[in-house]
């Protein structure tokens, strides 16, 4: 049933490379949850710096692609990691420029879901009266406010997001990019609408007829899709609903690793630059540690595996 279908499956190393140019616009899907961290990683590897990264909430991508030099800029409502640990990388580059500056553009979590909405529809800007409680116009020159012109009063106007790149991390996915997401969304619909490329990175690979099954499943369709890899185990140490829970030990470490600069240093050379790609990765985290994980998410959830 796949013959006529488009295989746009890559590698990872490909689609960083190819889609992740100095200088360009990223977004990624996801949030606290199903966030790409192997392309943060295989980023950073790469070595691509002067980046705009475009998101409404991120833990480790954000912290570590800052870690790594990567971000230039960064539009969002904060950085941080969870609840263990701070956004230690975030605060070192704005306050103290390591390892350099960032120029920082606030939105809150709706501002910036507004701004994906915006881009998803072709809209230059949406309008939001929830900003005039905040100081965020005072300090984002970016958010304009002006009259209603049907009379209501003031409302702020936020620009539209449209990111060069994005990397939404989905369930299931088949070779052309139709992909599945089970449990929150977040914003990643319409980031996949406004994005210029969208590469759909998926824990498995299945037939498209597992997705004519339940159509309404079906939340990136394959035609805003560029590339499909198929990398399992690509949020961890974050979980993806149905495959695997969070590894929270593996997230204290990386968050005791940052508090220093040579401490996120020594971590980066480690868990990035001395491997060699995402398999060696995951063999390094260990198959026990990782099936452990998978039974969590069962255990936790009692999630049924959709087979066949």
């Amino acid at each position: 049933m796949q013959q006529n279908l488009e295989n746009k499956v890559i590698t990872l190393e490909e689609a960083v490379s190819r889609y992740v140019t100095d200088g360009c616009s990223l977004s990624f899907g996801g949030i606290i949850a199903r966030e790409p961290m192997a392309v943060a990683y295989e980023i950073v590897r790469q070595r691509r710096k002067n980046l705009t990264y475009i998101t409404d909430s991120s833990v480790e991508p954000a912290e570590i692609m800052i870690a790594g030099g990567c971000i230039r800029k960064l539009e969002a409502a904060y950085v941080w990691i969870g609840v263990v640990g701070i956004g230690h990388n975030y605060r070192r580059a704005v306050e103290k420029g390591i390892p350099h500056y960032l120029e920082i553009e606030e939105y809150s979590n709706y501002g910036s879901s507004l701004r994906f909405l915006a881009g998803a529809i072709g809209a230059p800007y949406m309008p939001t009266q929830s900003l005039l409680g905040s100081d965020l116009v005072t300090h984002n020159p970016r958010i304009k406010v002006m009259e209603d012109p049907y009379g209501t009063g003031p409302v702020a106007l936020v620009p539209a997001a449209q990111p060069d790149v994005a990397f939404i991390h989905v369930q299931r996915a088949d070779i052309s990019g139709n992909a599945q997401i089970w449990g929150m969304l977040g914003n990643d619909e319409n980031i996949a609408r406004a994005a210029k490329e969208v590469i759909v990175t998926c824990e498995e690979i299945v037939p498209t007829l597992e997705f004519r099954k339940i159509p309404n499943m079906t939340t990136v369709p394959s035609y805003c899709v560029s590339g499909v890899v198929e990398i399992p185990f690509c949020s961890h140490p974050l979980p993806v609903s149905g495959y695997y829970w969070m590894d929270v030990p593996f997230r204290r470490e990386m968050a005791a690793a940052s508090k220093t600069r040579e401490g996120i240093e020594a971590w980066m050379d480690e868990w990035i630059f001395k491997i060699k790609d995402h398999r060696s990765r995951v063999e390094k985290i260990g198959a026990e540690r990782l099936k452990k994980l998978r039974q969590l998410e069962f255990d936790n959830y009692r999630i049924p595996r959709i087979e066949g």
